[in-house]
């Protein structure tokens, strides 16, 4: 299935057991909730899905169960985080004779490439195989920024047609309107800037929270969508403490526990992540304590 880029796509979790197996029945419970939510697509082996820990082996073993689970109902992307050419190139290839629906890319993992050598990157990657590719656009983590001028060059491959945009300058979602219309699609990639970029014209948000909260996160994208912007903000700033578990070394731990709470996934870990203990837990236990108790009902979208 073909992604429109619009809408909501979690970066889904790995979840995994307790001796760190890959936990499938979790995940296609968790990716069901998702879509029973409304979601409209889904982003696997991200960052927040432990990306790190994961063999190639392991990727396509989950890529394979969540396509044939999900049966076309949504796109599913794959995730490209690599730190040579070569292995993004096979890994790329390896998604698309599986079956995925399109990838999600990083500039060059640890070596911090100059504005060429990430092009050559991405052209690379691209000329490889035939899915649609979103660019991920982090250099507050990944510290390589995509520019507009870079931008000017990576639009002219047919298949590079999305942004994840997680510069954390919400204006540059302006600029990149202004500089290419509608010839890419852009989707917020920071939970606690997703309702100001949406706002801005920002076609959909790649999401965190959404893993254990997927309704309401699909409710404020409805909602800005039909200029509800009231009714938006209401449950945004409801959501924000919980949003900011997004934005910390520890978010995947975060999220995770948050999973537990609403009853749609599992707290487990690989490490070097360690589940959160202590003071840490007890804080991030309070937030999604506190965000339960005062949930707000979802209005008719």
């Amino acid at each position: 299935m073909k992604p429109q880029w619009k809408g909501i796509y979690p970066a889904l979790t790995t979840k995994f057991t307790e001796n760190y197996k890959i936990d499938i029945p979790s995940c296609i419970k968790n990716v069901e909730a998702q879509i029973n939510a409304g979601i409209h697509g889904c982003v696997i082996a991200g960052s927040l899905g432990e990306a790190s820990t994961l063999t190639q082996n392991e990727k396509i073993v989950i890529l394979k169960e969540i396509l044939n689970h999900v049966n076309g109902r949504i796109p599913v992307l794959m995730n490209i985080a690599e730190q040579s050419t070569a292995e993004a190139v096979q890994a790329a290839q390896n998604a698309q004779e599986t079956g995925a629906d399109g990838l999600m890319m990083l500039p060059p993992m640890r070596y911090v490439s100059d504005d060429r050598e990430t092009i050559e990157f991405y052209k690379a990657v691209a000329s490889s195989c035939d899915l649609p590719i979103m660019t991920y656009n982090n250099p507050y983590d990944y510290k390589i920024e995509i520019t507009i001028p870079m931008f000017e060059e990576l639009l002219k491959i047919e298949n590079i047609e999305a942004t994840k945009e997680s510069t954390r300058d919400v204006t540059n979602v302006t600029r990149m309107r202004n500089a290419f219309g509608d010839d890419i699609k852009i989707l917020c990639g920071v939970d606690t800037l997703a309702l100001e970029e949406l706002a801005l014209g920002a076609d959909g948000w790649v999401a965190g929270l959404v893993d254990a909260f997927p309704r309401e996160t699909v409710v404020i994208y409805e909602l800005v969508k039909q200029n509800r912007i009231s009714e938006a903000t209401e449950i945004y700033r409801w959501f924000m403490p919980l949003l900011e578990l997004d934005i910390h070394p520890k978010l995947v731990q975060n999220i995770k526990l948050a999973e537990v709470a609403t009853g749609i996934g599992t707290e487990h870990v690989r490490p070097p992540r360690l589940p959160l203990i202590g003071k840490e837990r007890d804080f991030v236990q309070g937030v999604i304590d506190k965000a339960l108790a005062n949930r707000p009902e979802m209005p008719n979208i």
